[in-house]
């Protein structure tokens, strides 16, 4: 299989900013994204991978970030954060064997749920999460302290 999905070690999170810095178009400088991985790490945070084996270096094409956590409705669940394939991959179907890869792997870790945000404006995600299964239940409010 040309592409792998795995765990990226948490010492190796950082290889996963050029990614973030391209989903979000380079909002935070790569100390500021350091510094908060670094903390995230510690705060039931993982990331995977999706990695391209024909490519020499195994590149690292497409990123999800996973904050697990029990919660009062669903019990134990996982929230995706930050799901990003490159452009380059977008249309082939990876995400949607990456999504369920992530969903596999959540189960594994004893998830009844698999949960997100996406921005109300980002209407390709919509039609994405949609078809993999996904329901709106809520809005997500944001405060600046």
């Amino acid at each position: 299989m040309r592409f792998n999905f795995k765990i990226i070690d948490k010492k190796d999170i950082n290889s996963i900013i050029p990614l973030i810095q391209k989903l979000t178009n380079n909002t935070n400088s790569d100390a500021l994204l350091k510094e908060r991985f670094a903390d995230m790490v510690d705060e039931n945070y993982e990331c995977a991978g999706v990695f391209d084996s024909e490519a020499s270096d195994n590149k690292l094409i497409g990123i999800c970030g996973m904050w697990f956590q029990t919660r009062h409705y669903c019990g134990k669940s996982m929230e995706v954060d930050h799901f990003y394939i490159d452009d380059a991959f977008q249309g082939i179907g990876l995400g949607k064997a990456f999504s369920k890869w992530l969903c596999n792997y959540a189960k594994s870790r004893g998830c009844n749920t698999s949960e997100l945000n996406t921005y109300v404006q980002n209407y390709p995600s919509h039609k994405f999460y949609y078809n993999a299964g996904y329901e709106i239940y809520g809005y997500h409010f944001y405060k600046t302290l």
